[in-house]
């Protein structure tokens, strides 16, 4: 859970987390359009929520993307230890002789990027979808311990 109270709804937020480079739009829960980021009746996948947690041993980010196949998202590390998870989802083809009551499911574009801390082992990310969920694990590396050597004092 979170330590940080959230001010908008019971949703945590990550506004205040360091490693977070997500924007924060303080408009986005009213009704109305915010003049931030355009949006349209299929921004809810535009806005896919991703869970972090530190264990002892890793990192590890959890993704819902549902009737999303492995091979249409994308999970990249940039150089200065920038986790980027991204995908796309179709709208579905339209038939003329289909009569559509409503269209709820989203589409489109999401990207989301994380800045990694230091004790990271960047070179052995690993990635795996099962049943709509993106798991994705970075190693830490082991916490190095300081040693203390005693200096005799002479005199």
């Amino acid at each position: 859970m979170s330590m940080i109270p959230s001010f908008f709804g019971n949703r945590r937020s990550s506004i205040f987390d360091p490693f977070s480079l997500d924007v924060w739009d303080p408009l986005k829960d009213f009704p109305f359009p915010s003049p931030s980021f355009p949006r349209d009746e299929n921004s809810a996948f535009v806005n896919t929520r991703i869970d972090w947690k530190e264990t002892p041993e890793a990192h590890v980010f959890k993704a819902d993307l549902p009737g999303l196949r492995k091979e249409e998202v994308k999970v990249q590390i940039e150089d200065d230890r920038v986790l980027q998870i991204s995908g796309e989802r179709n709208v579905e083809k339209e038939d003329k002789n289909d009569t559509w009551h409503r269209v709820e499911r989203s589409s489109g574009k999401f990207s989301r990027r994380f800045r990694l801390p230091e004790n990271t082992r960047m070179n052995q990310v690993k990635a795996s979808m099962e049943n709509g969920v993106l798991t994705v694990t970075v190693p830490k590396e082991e916490a190095i311990k300081k040693q203390v050597k005693s200096i005799e004092i002479s005199g």
